[in-house]
């Protein structure tokens, strides 16, 4: 593709940035998330990476261990190709969620194959499991993702258990870009989804440009209302 290549070639950033908008679009939603993932994959190697997962989302379900996901069936909404659940090995299973799964398995099977998680195909509309199934539900910067945003968090909150738990980062007031159709604050989440939960713990900052997690784990956080920020929040289902 002419993009891909002019973009390797060490243009000014302004040219870029525009070169990048161009693309966005020639090129769907889906298009553009799977030139993300193979970029990834060259980056590593021909390999996945996958081992920043288990730091992260300990910290976000703030716990020392996954001692607290023994024997629970637990899931990760819009996770990728990456294995992000394959450090959770005392889960009883691990699903990961994603519309673009079944091309992942095509693409990238050789990784795919030697994660220890079970890929689910999502529609935008269905996610199709069980209702109540899930006893742990993550979410990395993943949800803003979909092209309707109400609809997939009803079914996010359908097959969580009652009792079960949300665990999900979320981007604040980013602007809309063709991957990217949702532009998500506080009022709508709580609105479309964490009402239907008992919060637990909830975290936000200001989205930092050089480590966007690095105040979650300094404990330096700092937040105004229509900032770009990140939101992190562990729920329990009513």
């Amino acid at each position: 593709m002419f993009s891909k290549k002019i973009l390797k070639d060490k243009l000014p950033h302004p040219l870029k940035i525009i070169l990048r908008h161009i693309r966005y679009c020639i090129y769907n939603k889906y298009d553009i998330e799977l030139a993300f993932w193979r970029s990834r994959l060259k980056i590593d190697h021909g390999t996945f990476s996958n081992t920043l997962y288990q730091k992260l989302m300990l910290a976000m379900a703030e716990e020392p261990d996954d001692s607290f996901l023994e024997d629970k069936i637990i899931a990760d909404f819009g996770c990728g190709p990456r294995g992000s659940l394959c450090w959770a090995k005392s889960a009883r299973l691990r699903f990961g969620i994603d519309v673009l799964a079944d091309r992942y398995a095509e693409e990238f099977r050789d990784n795919i194959v030697t994660h220890n998680m079970a890929y689910i195909k999502s529609t935008e509309t269905v996610i199709p499991l069980p209702n109540n199934i899930i006893d742990v539900m993550f979410t990395l910067n993943a949800i803003d993702h979909v092209d309707n945003f109400p609809v997939i968090c009803a079914e996010i909150i359908r097959i969580i258990k009652p009792g079960g738990l949300l665990i999900a980062s979320f981007n604040l007031e980013e602007s809309v870009s063709k991957a990217e159709p949702q532009i998500l604050n506080e009022q709508i989440i709580k609105e479309q989804l964490l009402n239907f939960f008992k919060i637990v713990s909830y975290r936000i900052t200001t989205k930092n440009s050089k480590n966007i997690y690095e105040p979650f784990f300094s404990g330096k956080l700092d937040y105004q209302t229509g900032q770009e920020g990140i939101l992190w929040v562990k729920a329990v289902k009513k």
